[in-house]
């Protein structure tokens, strides 16, 4: 596996080398607004060029779609989902690492015609690296994987509603709060795949799919043995017409968290999501 060693090599040195030495110590000028409410560092920048730079190297067929690359030429995200496409988020959870705390990571897919093939997560604290490939299974180092999910009466959730209108959120919620126990978000979709691959939560919920954020995690969950869809139930893709993500640790809380939160109750059947 000469491509997984050499992305993995290269997220490893982007971690060690541009992520940590600045954790902690970022300046005042290392953090800007890239748009309302939404922060850039200075390593998020930095780790997308030297991200950009070595994918090139080791497949330079495949076009490269980076976060902060996007944030300055939007046009890319329009070619995303053809092609083959390198996926690079080179700093997930920017708002975590930027005020000193966890979790954040660096998350790169493999896409073909909008279909991931290849996707990795880094966790930025911890140092693991979760993986999969596609028709292969997923791994957490070199172990090969299944999601464990956590078997409880009341499943936990994730419930990422925070780019929802209140009256929105307020209605997911409380349909949410009759059948299972949810827990915060980490503000961070690589954490957010690894819970539920590692038996820490059961399903996650999402309303936006940018493509950096989703690619690798659900290509990893569903590899190993979970399931990721679209709000419309259609199978997830990046540049599909699909909006909002829902992920479970297996097919069955799929089913148990889309009667919930797909259905009529929680209102966010796709005619409504535009309005959300």
């Amino acid at each position: 596996m000469a491509l997984y060693d050499g992305v993995s090599a290269l997220m490893y040195d982007v971690a060690a080398n541009v992520l940590m030495p600045r954790y902690r110590r970022l300046a005042q000028g290392d953090i800007a607004e890239k748009s309302p409410g939404e922060i850039v560092t200075s390593v998020d920048l930095a780790a997308e060029r030297r991200l950009a730079s070595g994918l090139a190297a080791l497949l330079p067929q495949a076009r490269i779609v980076g976060e902060e690359a996007t944030a300055a030429n939007p046009e890319l995200l329009d070619a995303a989902g053809h092609g083959l496409v390198w996926l690079v988020d080179p700093l997930d959870g920017t708002a975590n690492y930027a005020s000193g705390r966890g979790p954040f990571g660096i998350m790169v897919a493999l896409v073909e015609d909008g279909v991931p093939h290849m996707g990795w997560i880094l966790d930025g604290l911890e140092g693991r690296m979760c993986f999969a490939e596609r028709g292969k299974g997923a791994w957490r180092g070199h172990e090969r994987v299944r999601c464990s999910p956590t078997s409880l009466r009341r499943p936990i959730a994730a419930l990422g509603t925070h780019f929802l209108s209140p009256a929105r959120r307020e209605r997911v919620h409380a349909a949410a709060a009759r059948h299972l126990d949810r827990v915060p978000v980490p503000m961070c979709a690589a954490a957010s795949y690894a819970r539920l691959l590692l038996g820490q939560d059961d399903m996650a919920l999402f309303q936006r799919s940018l493509p950096w954020d989703h690619a690798a995690g659900a290509l990893i969950v569903e590899e190993a043995g979970g399931r990721v869809t679209h709000w419309d139930r259609s199978d997830y893709r990046v540049g599909g017409h699909g909006s909002g993500i829902l992920a479970a640790a297996s097919p069955a809380l799929w089913e148990r968290a889309a009667g919930i939160l797909l259905g009529p109750a929680a209102g966010l059947a796709p005619a409504l999501v535009q309005a959300a």
